[in-house]
């Protein structure tokens, strides 16, 4: 459902009297509006206790229209918000306009403009797609390996294993052309997913943004997207998103704030809010006053007064080399194909015991060699039996 949204998180601005030192952390709100006004009424809102604008214009008519996007882009940036901007993913039809766009408002803004915040759930995807027809009709694309996979898709069956299938998720990520093209000029790239990080980041992504909602156990997606971006080496942060599929959408205020300062105490650089739909007499999308008063008060009592995490997680969790699941519960699909296994169920528990003993400070991670697990005070291993 956040079908190319964007985060929110900050950037170097300017509350009414403070300061924050650049590249500390970033906290914001997903514009998905469809107006320049409504742009403008929320960075109005929020300019004292935000410093960062996210353009989340992918799935709507501004994505294509450069002088509503450069008035928005010039609005947020003059108000002291740093910006990241989303114009969809690639289509042969629109592309190079909004390619062309991006470009400009990289060259105009400077430092100010952080990036591109590409495509959305491209991991989520994979994993709830209805994979069986896809194999079905043999469509699916080939990598380095087809004529492995050809014979198999014909007769309507799988990858032999899940190192393959994470090969083939890894191959398509890599030649996705509007990717490639933001790569290519320098651009840093951002995603958000509710699954799957690591390889997400092995596909090429700079910032990976855990969505955080759907009642699904937060410390667990934080565990898992700062496990990942700290042993890659990249940075990372979260987007609440929705709670509910209807009005009111998002969480309570006091539960959002809550999730706010878990990203924060977490050491995410990023934390942002999902704003969508604007279909409302609500000009401020789905956010109410109390969901502001909630972000100024993290603000003022949490992002102005305490020094951002830096501290390394105490313990990790390692699964299995390539193990494609959304862990979310013990019953979905490994890679969106294969049916929980002999690992999933002792894994489900590992995960819960060692979240209670560690809470944030413990990271999920993969069995990996090119990623050394050395730092870590403590490691459990997926298959360990704990007590």
């Amino acid at each position: 459902m956040l079908i190319s949204s964007t985060a929110l998180l900050v950037s170097y601005t300017q509350s009414s009297n403070q300061t924050l030192p650049k590249e500390s952390v970033y906290v914001g709100i997903a514009f998905c509006g469809e107006t320049v006004e409504q742009a403008k009424t929320l960075i109005d809102k929020t300019k004292n206790y935000t410093n960062l604008f996210i353009l989340n214009a992918g799935q709507n008519i501004l994505c294509t229209n450069q002088i509503a996007v450069m008035e928005i882009l010039d609005y947020a940036t003059d108000a002291g918000l740093d910006i990241i901007v989303n114009l969809g993913s690639y289509t042969r039809e629109t592309w190079q306009q909004r390619f062309e766009i991006l470009l400009q408002a990289r060259d105009a803004y400077g430092d100010k403009f952080l990036g591109v915040y590409y495509d959305d759930e491209p991991a989520g995807m994979l994993m709830d797609w209805n994979w069986e027809q896809e194999f079905y009709i043999s469509t699916r694309p080939f990598g380095p390996y087809s004529a492995q996979l050809q014979e198999k898709l014909k007769a309507n069956t799988h990858p032999d294993n899940y190192s393959l299938e994470a090969q083939w998720f890894n191959w398509i990520m890599e030649r996705n052309p509007g990717h490639n093209a933001l790569k290519t000029s320098n651009i840093t790239t951002y995603t958000s997913d509710y699954t799957l990080y690591w390889f997400n980041y092995l596909g090429g992504y700079n910032v990976m943004l855990a969505q955080l909602g759907w009642n699904n156990s937060i410390n667990q997606h934080l565990s898992m997207a700062r496990g990942a971006a700290a042993l890659q080496n990249k940075d990372w942060g979260t987007i609440i998103t929705w709670k509910y599929r209807e009005t009111p959408y998002l969480d309570t205020p006091d539960n959002i704030y809550e999730q706010l300062v878990a990203s924060y105490d977490a050491g995410a650089k990023y934390i942002t809010i999902f704003n969508w739909p604007y279909d409302t007499d609500n000009p401020y999308g789905i956010l109410t006053e109390e969901h502001f008063d909630a972000m100024e008060r993290f603000w003022n009592q949490v992002v102005t007064k305490r020094n951002p995490s830096t501290s390394q997680a105490q313990a990790a969790l390692v699964l299995p080399k390539d193990y494609g699941a959304a862990l979310r519960d013990n019953h979905e699909k490994i890679w969106g194909i294969w049916q929980p296994d002999d690992k999933t169920e002792l894994i489900h528990e590992n995960i819960e015991k060692l979240l209670e003993e560690y809470g944030l400070g413990l990271d999920i991670v993969y069995d990996d060699p090119a990623y050394p697990l050395e730092n870590y005070g403590k490691i459990y291993y997926w298959n360990q039996t704990l007590t």
